[in-house]
């Protein structure tokens, strides 16, 4: 996501992209597919922590950062590519896939209404083998 588009994104929210703010993207753009938080920290050592997990948890909640959790567990951060989507988390190298599927969005709507639940929130990761990793299995083998 670009610089400018994420700037649009927080004025249409109400917030401004500050000084702290564009230093903490302009990290988040240079650290690659996913992040972890003290990642962001080490890197913008001019910014507080607190700024740090503020500033994400905003992001978060605008659209602009999601959040990924990784097979062993961790949390981690990568800039959205637009749109609700799910992730395909490779459980080899850890690369990162976005997808969307309106199946998974039907199959909420049928829990809602069998269970007489409201959903307000989901997150999907899935794990498997990457196809990179896939093919350097099949080399190996």
């Amino acid at each position: 996501m670009e610089t400018e588009d994420i700037e649009r994104t927080l004025a249409s929210g109400g917030f401004r992209l500050t000084g702290p703010r564009r230093t903490l993207v302009e990290v988040m753009q240079g650290l690659g597919d996913h992040f972890v938080a003290d990642e962001v920290v080490e890197a913008s050592p001019k910014v507080g922590r607190a700024t740090v997990f503020r500033t994400l948890r905003l992001l978060q909640d605008v659209g602009i950062v999601c959040q990924v959790v990784l097979d062993d567990g961790t949390a981690a951060y990568r800039l959205a590519s637009g749109g609700h989507h799910h992730h395909l988390v490779c459980s080899e190298c850890g690369a990162v896939s976005d997808f969307a599927s309106g199946d998974i969005e039907g199959l909420l709507d049928d829990i809602a209404r069998r269970t007489g639940y409201r959903v307000d929130a989901h997150r999907l990761e899935v794990y498997g083998v990457c196809p990179a990793c896939r093919a350097r299995e099949i080399i190996a083998s």
